[in-house]
């Protein structure tokens, strides 16, 4: 898939007044530290269309993208590490969760994990909740350019091992990504394109 035009559309905290397109949508959300939005403008090819900081939880609102004018790319507040107060946690809680269970234009969900940690409860269990829910999603491991090859599959596999430990039959599909030398770029577009035209023959 090539990108010829990414815009931004909205920033909200209320599901209800999300675009009201027949458009599909793909929902970016992981830790705040994990490299979201170095990530999404890496895949539009824009320097600062997701805006990036040195503070984790500088997103705090549902952000729509329209992407090629027929698809929605949506950044989501990251969890976890955000240096927020409890209160607003729990509001960014809500409308996360809001969003997942209510937006019908939801095709898939894109859960970014570090490659370079261990399993994290907070991501496991977030991936158990999209499961629980029947909500289709993709795990992407980012900053792949800090290990080696042979680290990035084990630790990848380890990953996924860790999964399987539960109540999953098998592991959802997967990406490596680097935003800094694009690795994992053209696998994660064409995953997107297959969607988008399963989604334009199904609602013709």
């Amino acid at each position: 898939m090539k990108i010829t035009s990414a815009e931004f559309v909205m920033s909200n905290s209320n599901v209800a007044k999300c675009p009201n397109e027949p458009l599909p949508e793909y929902a970016f959300i992981g830790r705040s530290n994990v490299g979201k939005s170095s990530l999404i403008n890496m895949l539009m090819e824009r320097k600062s269309l997701a805006k990036t900081s040195g503070r984790p939880g500088k997103t705090q609102l549902i952000n729509h993208f329209k992407i090629n004018n027929n698809w929605f790319l949506v950044d989501l507040p990251g969890y976890g590490y955000a240096r927020v107060s409890k209160k607003d946690k729990k509001t960014f809680q809500k409308y996360i969760t809001e969003y997942f269970q209510k937006r019908k234009q939801l095709v898939c969900g894109f859960v970014l994990v570090d490659i370079r940690h261990e399993p994290q409860p907070v991501d496991l269990e977030f991936m158990e909740w999209l499961g629980t829910n029947q909500i289709p999603f993709a795990i992407i491991f980012t900053k792949a350019d800090k290990l080696k090859p042979g680290a990035i599959e084990r630790q990848a596999n380890a990953y996924l091992q860790k999964l399987l430990e539960g109540a999953w039959e098998e592991a959802p599909p997967h990406f490596t990504t680097s935003s800094t030398n694009r690795m994992g770029r053209e696998e994660l577009l064409e995953f997107i394109d297959g969607i988008n035209q399963d989604f334009f023959k199904s609602n013709t």
